[in-house]
């Protein structure tokens, strides 16, 4: 098959971002700031382009119509080698989710970048920011087109490094240290589960890969590492007989170890508790992490190795229950937040629970969940990148994140107040925005692989979705202005509004994309129908009383909402307080952990590994200083002992 030259040089998608992270870092930013980002922002939009032109040549590949479309390897290399059979390779993978994510990773980066231009001008740190966004996207894309679990695991800690060094921006600020600190930690006990199943996975392939097993080198693969491999039939089927623990079978245990990674970057419950605080970074920042590059690798990462979920069945099952729940738990606790880039985070979290319930309720024989996954990821994307970006204006005019100083900015604000509003329509699930389509595939999805309990937490967090989302709508840009900052506020300066508008665009026009016939998997993959009104209709109307209520609470009254805050009394302060998860997870780490774990292994570390080499040092100190008085310069005495020594020698061999 021939390729053009955007398919067989796809390695310039990563490539041009981190060759741009090195010469801003070492060589522009020293000397203009300026310059620093404009190179930085030309650098992500070059590799936009590379990456529309790659999905672009990709779609018109010659592939038969009624299968899906096949993965290529356009470029790879060894990297590293083992043993023979055992080895690991960099490249790139192409294929259509790969080149989804590229296309959704560049496009809203690329914004991201423009918007800083205007968003950080005067902050302190300006080329060091443009730096580190190059690198948080080439980590980004790196992890994407990885064709092998090695590659994708170093990109992912990357990933992580990226985040903390963008969430602790304002590293004079203790809330952004323990913001970043907090962020790194807790993805890091995700990260171990992760690499345990790697382990698990890849040495159990290399035996089967190594065994020349029929079938087991006709995926295309060149290593056990590989995705081609690990989500092949012949591997699949050789790993579910295998026992695991606890009555688990391996494959089992390998799919839920890998998911607990995918967990901890994509926030799900119970490892949430990072991303609310992430909001200590700027908000392109937010922005950035929420819609296109860290918390969506762990949905990417179910869906690169779903084969393999699907062929446990308990681990997919695993990631529906707890996509469901967490939707259901964020939704709950983004209606009580006041902190407008809170709320927006709490919403992440829910539309991630949203994408990980679809993959879970999708299987190999009926793969609309899989498909309805990524479309709703490609959607949010963009309408979550506007919404954080229109948060992002406001708060530059404001000077204050608390929606409570906000109020009446849809006059003084009108651009961002449009953009910002058909974001939260599109969110929200109303036709026909984007977010209206992908939402009601995960719903048909739900329904027709009989799970109604799962179909119902979705359609009841879409109406909860319209009600926190129009709730900070209503109470920001509708009503008077109810602190100094919004009585002065003005519209964001153009460098600032036009990624908006061209976000609203794409909010807008993103759900028309026929993604259904571009993303599939297996043989007997489902494709778009139209619209179903038997789910599209309920949703709606559950989405319009969602937004009715934030109308009636939110709208004129702000006491309705004071009112009826106070009659939920106790249950209301709990959720405001996000079900004091933090405040568990602070007792039993200062608590529990510190005392009875950390102080024991301090006080061992101190008193017997130190002390053991304390001792030993000691020792050799008093046998020197024994051995010095016999240094005592005088032949004679060397004499005598010589003489002595000679005698002892001359006795034991007359002894014997």
């Amino acid at each position: 098959m021939d390729l053009s030259f955007a398919l067989k040089n796809a390695w310039l998608v990563p490539a041009l971002p981190f060759i741009s992270f090195v010469i801003v870092g070492l060589l522009v930013r020293p000397i203009s700031k300026k310059a620093a980002g404009l190179l930085a922002t030309l650098a992500v939009f070059i590799a936009a382009f590379f990456a529309y032109k790659i999905g672009w040549d990709y779609i018109h590949l010659p592939f038969p119509a009624d299968e899906a479309r096949k993965a290529i390897v356009p470029w790879a290399f060894e990297w590293l080698r083992y043993q023979p059979g055992l080895s690991v390779n960099v490249g790139v993978l192409i294929d259509p989710i790969s080149v989804l994510l590229m296309v959704v990773v560049t496009t809203v980066s690329a914004l991201v970048h423009l918007y800083s231009i205007g968003y950080m001008h005067g902050e302190y740190g300006y080329g060091r920011f443009f730096t580190y966004l190059n690198l948080f996207t080439f980590s980004m894309l790196g992890l994407v087109v990885a064709p092998n679990i090695v590659q994708m695991y170093v990109f992912w800690e990357l990933v992580g490094v990226s985040s903390f060094l963008l969430i602790g921006y304002y590293y004079d600020k203790p809330s952004a240290v323990a913001a970043c600190k907090k962020a790194f930690i807790v993805t890091r006990f995700a990260d171990l589960g992760f690499l345990i199943g790697v382990l698990i996975l890849g040495f159990n392939g290399f035996l089967f890969f190594s065994d020349n097993t029929p079938g087991a080198l006709e995926t295309g693969a060149t290593s056990p590492f590989d995705f081609l491999y690990l989500t092949s039939p012949e591997f699949l089927d050789q790993m579910v007989p295998l026992a695991g623990l606890a009555g688990m079978s391996l494959l089992t245990l390998a799919m839920l170890l890998v998911f607990m990674g995918a967990a901890g970057k994509s926030a799900m419950f119970p490892l949430h508790i990072w991303l609310p605080d992430a909001m200590e970074g700027p908000t392109p920042v937010s922005a950035l992490i929420h819609a296109a590059t860290m918390v969506v690798a762990g949905v990417y990462l179910v869906a690169r190795l779903f084969p393999a979920f699907a062929a446990s069945g308990t681990a997919l099952l695993v990631v529906a229950c707890v996509g469901g729940f967490t939707s259901l738990f964020a939704a709950v606790i983004g209606i009580t937040q006041d902190d407008i880039k809170r709320v927006l985070a709490f919403s992440t979290l829910s539309q991630l629970g949203y994408m990980m319930l679809a993959l879970g309720v999708a299987t190999m024989a009926s793969p609309l969940g899989y498909t309805a996954g990524m479309f709703h990821l490609f959607t949010h994307a963009f309408f979550k990148a506007l919404l954080f970006l229109g948060a992002g204006s406001v708060i530059h005019a404001v000077h204050s994140n608390e929606i409570w100083d906000m109020g009446g900015l849809a006059k003084k604000m009108p651009i961002t107040h449009a953009t910002f509003l058909i974001a939260t329509l599109a969110i929200a699930g109303i036709w026909p925005l984007a977010g209206f389509f992908s939402k009601d595939e995960i719903l048909g999805a739900a329904l027709d692989n009989n799970h109604p309990v799962l179909f119902g937490v979705a359609l009841f967090v879409a109406g909860l979705t319209a009600f926190y989302m129009f709730r900070i709508y209503f109470v920001t840009f509708w009503g008077k202005p109810r602190a100094h900052g919004a009585e002065h506020a003005h519209e964001a300066p153009m460098v600032m509004w036009i990624p908006l508008v061209i976000l609203a665009v794409l909010s807008i026009c993103a759900g028309w994309i026929p993604v259904g016939e571009l993303v599939k998997i297996g043989e007997a993959a489902e494709e778009h129908g139209g619209i179903r009104w038997e789910i599209a209709g309920p949703a709606t109307v559950v989405a319009l009383l969602g937004i009715g209520f934030a109308a009636f609470f939110y709208l004129g009254q702000d006491s309705r909402a004071a009112k009826a805050a106070d009659l939920f009394g106790v249950v209301h302060r709990v959720v405001k307080k996000k079900f004091y998860i933090d405040e568990v997870y602070l007792f039993v780490t200062h608590r529990i952990i510190f005392n009875y774990v950390a102080r024991p292994v301090a006080w061992f570390d101190r008193h017997i590994v130190d002390g053991a080499v304390n001792f030993s040092g000691w020792l050799t100190r008093m046998m020197g200083l024994g051995l010095r008085e016999t240094q005592t310069g005088q032949v004679q005495t060397y004499g005598a002992c010589f003489v002595f020594g000679a005698l002892v020698v001359l006795l034991a061999l007359w002894a014997k």
